[in-house]
């Protein structure tokens, strides 16, 4: 099995039950498939660095995965069609760097480190 990170963002307008669906229909392709979601995580609405579908923001979930490239395919084929996504991109990786958080603010850091 191969070691992938894979990043959605969905549209700024995309509701917080929605946004949960969204992350729930990925995880459960990956699972029917005998995938192994290793972490996921919701970095939240941010900047895009363009517009996007005259979108100036998006809703980032990320995915640490563990499956073959079946799995990738059929996950990057529904995707397409959704109406709710503006862009994906899966990175296969050598090893998960699951320690990290890269956008945990500075003051969650300063309560964690007290």
């Amino acid at each position: 099995m191969n070691l992938y990170e894979h990043t959605i963002i969905a549209r700024q307008d995309v509701s917080p039950s929605q946004l949960k669906q969204i992350e729930d229909k990925y995880s459960k392709i990956v699972q029917k498939l005998d995938g192994d979601i290793v972490k996921l995580e919701t970095w939240g609405l941010m900047n895009l660095s363009y517009l996007i579908k005259k979108n100036k923001k998006g809703n980032y979930i990320h995915f640490k995965i563990k499956a073959d490239g079946k799995i990738i395919a059929e996950l990057e084929k529904n995707e397409k069609l959704d109406k709710n996504l503006l862009r994906y991109l899966t990175v296969k990786v050598k090893k998960f760097d699951l320690e990290t958080d890269y956008f945990k603010t500075n003051f969650d850091n300063e309560i964690t480190n007290k």
